[in-house]
């Protein structure tokens, strides 16, 4: 028998063996560490470029000192637990186990393998908890500087403050859900030590017996597990004010008067239960107790369900609206306090059907400023004659309202950005893609409802470098370097020129003159610069980058907004402004959100469920130097509110944001869709219409195109109108969304959102008479389709190798009656640039087109050959003929008919051969109307 190896001596080499543990643990801090070091080193360089040093400090203070607070907390807790345990089960611990190594016995005792396994174990898990809990700064930072409670909310069941729901129980509800994951580790722990000190051995009959285990551990656990039950339980009380139901959300009746109470109930009883389990810690520990400790909370919960069903099904079921009518208006009134639907004021619409209930005499400048570009098409022509070279690109089409001549005109504007993904493949290299091709160039401006006689849109900035058409509209510095496709890092102010712009059969070149960026400074910046973005096999050998080059990062206005403020829920669509000063700056709309409104329904916001919306800030980045700025324009928000608590030098007030850029502050599309999503049952104040959803609403659909030119049905998006609202005085910029009843096709009103002056914020829902049914888009699609004039050009242009495509239609309050527009173009199948052909314009009992909007409106409003009240359309209106004047008498000469239709005939056939669809389509017509002719004159 071999001799027995013993365990050496714990104290000797104690010293050596803790050295060598400190070496390896600073190796491994030192190596995992250092690259995010290195990151947040190049982080504070950033923020300090932008003037937000301070937020940098203060977001890393609270993120480290929460991910220390509760990585700390935990591993005392953790290993604090084991260490009690272990003493508590000591005398019972097995004193060792023999192994074999290379044939000679080694004999490990449990114990100090056990204190190395709970050491590196608890440091795990505070790591990883200290990790997930950092994740959440933003509820932690609100809980503890949340600022005071203003406009006396309390909440109609517990009297508690808005403050309450918002900032302190989400922050309660995160430190609890810690201690419970704790106290079940600890549950754990504590019935690991029982199985090793012969809990196995005794469940399976073969020594000491269940009774004899040592229970003391697992019942000072258990009782610690069942306080932050209780705490757990207290809290679930207030978030039964915005738990969802089917009628509404919020607590109900059974709720008010079962439930409530009942989970106090549960509460006291998981507190005696806690007392049950302390005491059999310290008397002689019996697993049974533990056991009837939890019986006090189970039989009270068990009660509670029974008696909550028996409520629910017996005395609220069969009077329900009476039961819950009082809840139903809690849940009424403070959803549309969450989403700001208590502003919104209502207005009658009468929606008459006659032609002079159009007033279009006195609705001029909504006349003269319908969209008729849809933006997918402007995009799209766009694309073909202003993109200039194949690696740039029009991401979006922004609609806006400039000064033109004196006037204010509703404009479309498109940024043109530089894709470095189109580069050719032979230019994607490092000096192209970091030190030359840096940005974007200028922008294109139109009216909505300009267009050449081609078909394509007036342009009133278009070009490079950039052209203007209007006084007053100039682009001072048209270099784009921040935008929607500027996701790469750049270096400037290099020893490389900067491509700016193709000029013929050369290139203007350029240099950035701006301060956006992070000066690269000396060899070691440098190298940390180039570690921490990638680029470090080129940057410190470049020869064209010196001490006085900049990075320009985070280029992407949604990323950079993010970076800055990640609190803030931001609206995807960012739009461009042309300031007084001949700068561009990219607009975006940030808001505050929370789901723990009292009382208030939940929607979903993206992915995440939310009961509480503010516009509260707008972002405004310069897209030359990146200057980024919060103004606040809510200041009433009370977490926008705190968060300036928190950061003061991050938000400025809305008075300070220059008036060349607060004049063209829009209504948040995002915002309006979402209230408008709610007022379609909210709208029903009512608790009896509410409960039997007597009157549901929905946002209108309308027919759209599918990527595969398919007519496919879809929700209206919000439309942007220049109009004088009903009532008022003056024309201004508002966003419009009609409603339909659910399940039906006709229209019952339309909201607005007001974006100019005082109006700023507000909106107003308008109404239309209960009595009369008003056509919605559906409805007046169907009317083209059917119109069999109209639907028949639309097929003949289909069949001769090209497309139609339906732009949007639009619904647009004009006087006190409805103008329905919808523009139809013409595009070739191989070549993606639609030109207008047709506007389609109707009233309720009226349609009428034409190749322009002024004939179409000749045609709507003057009784014309064009006007199907009574009889189809024709379709043989020429282009530059007013409606009126469709049927001009025929020649007399029949030489000279047929001398035109061959004209037409052959002109038809060479545009055809030279891809030239537009024009081609027109010489169709012209021959269409001299067979007519020859017709006639042959009768």
């Amino acid at each position: 028998m071999p001799e027995s190896i013993d365990w050496p001596s714990m104290r000797a080499p104690r010293r050596r063996r803790r050295f060598l543990l400190l070496v390896i643990a600073a190796l491994a801090v030192i190596v995992l560490g250092g690259r995010a070091a290195l990151s947040y080193y190049v982080d504070l360089l950033w923020f300090d470029s932008l003037g937000y040093r301070d937020v940098f400090w203060k977001t890393l203070g609270l993120q480290w000192g929460i991910f220390t607070a509760f990585a700390v907390a935990t591993f005392l807790i953790l290993y604090g637990s084991f260490l009690v345990l272990k003493r508590t089960h000591l005398p019972d611990l097995p004193s060792g186990r023999t192994i074999f190594i290379g044939g000679q016995p080694l004999k490990l005792p449990v114990e100090p393998v056990l204190r190395l396994i709970a050491v590196g174990l608890s440091l795990v898990i505070a790591v990883a908890t200290g990790a997930g809990v950092m994740l959440e700064w933003p509820t932690i930072a609100l809980f503890w500087c949340a600022a005071p409670a203003a406009g006396g909310f309390l909440d109609p069941v517990f009297g508690k403050p808005l403050n309450f729901f918002l900032f302190s129980l989400p922050g309660w509800q995160l430190i609890v859900g810690w201690l419970l994951t704790l106290a079940l580790m600890t549950c754990v722990l504590a019935v690991f030590f029982i199985l090793i000190t012969g809990g196995i051995r005794a469940f399976l009959g073969r020594s000491r017996t269940y009774v004899t285990l040592p229970w003391r551990g697992l019942s000072v656990t258990f009782a610690f597990l069942l306080l932050i039950l209780a705490a757990r339980v207290y809290l679930g009380r207030f978030e039964q004010l915005f738990d969802g139901h089917t009628i509404f959300a919020g607590v109900t009746y059974s709720d008010a008067h079962i439930m409530l109470p009942g989970m106090l109930a549960v509460c006291a009883a998981l507190i005696l239960g806690a007392v049950i389990a302390s005491a059999n810690a310290v008397r002689v520990p019996r697993g049974r107790w533990i056991a009837a400790a939890i019986l006090p909370a189970a039989l009270c919960y068990v009660s509670l369900l029974v008696v909550g069903w028996y409520v629910s099904s017996f005395i609220v079921k069969p009077n329900e609206l009476v039961r819950e009518q009082p809840y139903i208006t809690h849940n009424i009134e403070l959803t549309r306090q969450a989403y700001g639907l208590d502003r919104v004021s209502q207005r009658e619409f009468p929606a008459e059907t006659d032609v002079a209930a159009a007033d279009p005499a006195n609705n001029q400048a909504t006349l003269q400023n319908i969209r008729l570009w849809d933006w997918h098409a402007l995009q799209d022509t766009l694309r073909q004659i202003q993109e200039i070279r194949t690696y740039y690109d029009f991401p979006d089409i922004d609609i806006d309202r400039y000064q033109v001549d004196g006037v204010t005109r509703q404009v479309m504007l498109a940024t043109r950005e530089l894709n470095v993904d189109k580069l050719p493949e032979s230019s994607r290299n490092w000096i192209n893609e970091k030190l030359i091709y840096t940005h974007g160039y200028g922008i294109t401006m139109n009216p909505v409802n300009g267009f050449t006689p081609e078909g394509l849109p007036t342009l009133i900035l278009s070009n490079m470098p950039v052209q203007s058409t209007v006084r007053g509209l100039t682009v001072i510095r048209p270099e784009v370097y921040f935008g929607e496709l500027t996701n790469t890092d750049v270096y400037v102010k290099t020893r490389q020129k900067e491509f700016n712009y193709p000029q013929g059969q050369t290139n203007s070149l350029t240099s950035y003159e701006g301060n956006g960026g992070i000066v690269l400074g000396g060899f070691l910046r440098r190298i940390i610069i180039a570690f921490d973005r990638g680029d470090l096999a080129k940057l410190p050998f470049s020869d064209d980058v010196n001490n006085d080059s900049q990075l320009l990062m985070h280029r992407n206005v949604r990323d950079r907004v993010s970076a800055i403020a990640p609190f803030l829920t931001y609206d995807p669509d960012p739009y461009i402004v042309l300031g007084d000063d001949g700068r561009l700056s990219w607009v975006m709309d940030a808001f505050t959100v929370s789901d723990s409104y009292p009382y208030a329904s939940h929607y979903r916001l993206d992915r995440d469920p939310i009961n509480y919306m503010r516009n509260s800030v707008k972002v405004v980045i310069d897209a030359y130097n990146g200057a980024t700025t919060f103004y606040v324009f809510d200041a009433e928000d009370p977490i926008i509110a705190t968060y300036r608590r928190i950061f003061p030098s991050l938000f400025k007030d809305a008075a300070m944001m220059p008036a060349g850029l607060r004049k063209h502050m829009r209504y948040p599309e995002l915002l309006l869709k979402l209230q408008a999503e709610v007022y379609g049952l909210y709208h029903m104040t009512d608790p009896g219409a509410f409960y039997n959803r007597e009157d549901l609403w929905t946002v209108a659909t309308e027919v759209g195109m599918s990527e595969g030119g398919q007519q496919v049905t879809q929700t209206m998006e919000p439309n942007f109108v220049l109009m004088k609202l009903p009532g008022e005085t003056g024309v201004e910029f508002v966003e419009i969304l009609p409603f339909t009843p659910a399940k039906r096709n006709n229209l019952i009103g339309w909201i607005a959102g007001r974006s100019d002056d005082a109006q700023y914020g507000t909106s107003a829902v308008y109404n239309f008479p209960k009595t009369k049914l008003v056509d919605g888009p559906l409805q007046i699609e169907a009317r083209i389709d059917q119109n069999a004039q109209l639907s028949g050009q639309l097929t003949l242009w289909n069949q001769q190798g090209s497309h139609v495509r339906r732009g949007a239609l639009l619904v647009i309050p004009t006087g006190r009656a409805l103008l329905y527009a919808e523009p139809i173009y013409l595009q070739a199948e191989r070549s993606p640039m639609p030109e207008l052909r047709l506007v389609v314009l109707a009233l309720q009992d009226r349609l009428a087109y034409g190749p322009t909007f002024e004939s179409a409106m000749a045609a709507l409003f003057g009784g014309a050959v064009s006007s199907l009240s009574a009889a189809p359309v024709s379709s043989e209106v020429a282009r530059n003929t007013p409606a009126s004047a469709v049927s001009p008498q025929p020649p007399s000469d029949v030489n000279t008919l047929i001398s035109e239709a061959a004209k037409d005939l052959a002109d038809y056939q060479r545009l055809t051969a030279e891809g030239k669809l537009g024009e081609a389509g027109r010489k169709l017509e012209d021959l269409k109307r001299a067979i007519q002719r020859l017709n006639a004159r042959h009768r």
